[in-house]
C-alpha cells in the first residue's frame, strides 16, 4: 500500500515521521507528487495529524512571510 500526495509540507513531515519516500517528482504542470510506503495505511492519519500540528503552524508563517517578500 503507498500513500501519495501534493503537499511538500505534508511529504516532509510523513518523513519526518518516519515514512519512508519511494518517489518524488514534479509532473508537466508542474505540481509535485511524492509516493510513500505505507504498508499500515497511517498516511491518511498522519496527514490529518499535520494540520494541528506545530509543524503546520510553522509552515504556515513561512508562506505568509513568502507572500510579504514577493507582493511587489
Amino acid at each position: 500500500m503507498t500513500y501519495k500526495t501534493s503537499d511538500l509540507s505534508i511529504a516532509a513531515y510523513l518523513m519526518m515521521k518516519g515514512m519512508k519516500l519511494l518517489d518524488a517528482k514534479r509532473a508537466q504542470n508542474g505540481q509535485f507528487m511524492f509516493e510513500f510506503d505505507d504498508p499500515n495505511g497511517k498516511g491518511v492519519q498522519l496527514a490529518i495529524e499535520f494540520t494541528g500540528s506545530e509543524c503546520a503552524v510553522y509552515d504556515n508563517h513561512v508562506r505568509n512571510l513568502k507572500k510579504i517578500l514577493y507582493r511587489n
